[in-house]
């Protein structure tokens, strides 16, 4: 039986999340569909522009992406303290970025309201929408069914794009979020799309490395997501949030995992290990399970939208 959201995002045991959505019948809606020969690699840019906007928009920070072929992943992290700081005029404003808002709020706006109820209703309709600016849910969707509506409309068709909801796993601490990161960021490597980190188009750890290089005086590209930072230390309430560590202790691991947390190569231990694996007080071998323990949950969520789609297919079969 589906579980409700609410039962699988709790924000009191961490506000860290891996997300991750795949397209329905499996087909390739950003790379190239190997049986239609057509490609749809110009579709990958919406998803980063998207995530640029909600990024900015919502009180949830991008800590990594990758955008594939058929399915994406996200980690975002919940900010409920920046989203209960705004203002009335900062929640509206916001809000009104993505949808055209209720009639109540454009009066408002006007100038327009003059009675105790009239202020007493708007700051309800405020309230609700200060919530979904901090609502993983929320964010999900505003991506997916912006996509799905412009990829639909470039296709001339309607209907279900995204396989079923999407899929969420909780991380509940330093490692399990390290580790995860790392996997979304291999991830073109592990499909052979790429050979190298810098290589790996419309992932995290690219905008990571090139934003680092323009800090050096190198050209900048086009836009990428507001990702959250790298600072000293998982975050304590004080301040903007910032992820554990450091981005260049980061990129070594994420480099170093992709050399050794791999199924087809027996686990290949390097003679190095990374300074982060210290901090967090695990050895090599250690490091290398919690990686493939993170791959095989992922294979999992991804096992279990095949199910869904394939239940789909018969429910559609037999209707006709």
């Amino acid at each position: 039986m589906t579980r409700p959201r609410s039962q699988i995002v709790s924000l009191d045991d961490t506000p860290y999340y891996h997300c991750v959505s795949r397209c329905v019948r499996r087909a390739f809606l950003c790379g190239e569909d190997r049986y239609s020969g057509k490609n749809f690699d110009h579709r990958k840019p919406w998803l980063v522009d998207r995530l640029t906007l909600l990024g900015e928009v919502f009180a949830i920070d991008i800590a990594a992406y990758a955008v594939m072929s058929n399915h994406y992943h996200v980690v975002l992290h919940v900010d409920q303290g920046r989203s209960r700081s705004w203002t009335r005029d900062a929640v509206i404003g916001r809000w009104l970025s993505l949808y055209k808002g209720d009639p109540l709020v454009h009066c408002y706006l006007r100038g327009d309201l003059k009675s105790e109820a009239e202020f007493r209703q708007l700051d309800c309709i405020v309230e609700i929408w200060r919530e979904r600016l901090a609502d993983i849910s929320w964010f999900m969707r505003c991506l997916n069914e912006y996509i799905a509506r412009r990829a639909n409309k470039e296709d001339e068709c309607t209907g279900r794009f995204w396989e079923g909801r999407f899929k969420s796993q909780a991380l509940l601490d330093e490692a399990a979020l390290l580790s995860c990161m790392a996997y979304i960021d291999l991830n073109p490597m592990r499909a052979g799309v790429c050979e190298a980190l810098e290589e790996s188009e419309f992932t995290s750890i690219q905008a990571r490395i090139r934003r680092a290089a323009s800090e050096n005086g190198e050209v900048t590209e086009s836009p990428t997501p507001r990702l959250m930072p790298f600072g000293t230390g998982m975050n304590d309430g004080q301040g903007p949030a910032s992820l554990p560590y450091d981005l260049r202790n980061y990129i070594e691991l994420v480099d170093w995992t992709g050399r050794i947390a791999r199924t087809d190569k027996n686990g290949f231990i390097p003679e190095y290990a990374p300074s982060l694996l210290s901090t967090l007080r695990l050895n090599q071998e250690q490091w290398r399970m919690l990686a493939l323990e993170i791959q095989r949950e992922a294979i999992t969520m991804f096992n279990g939208l095949e199910k869904l789609a394939a239940k789909e297919r018969n429910r559609t079969k037999n209707a006709a």
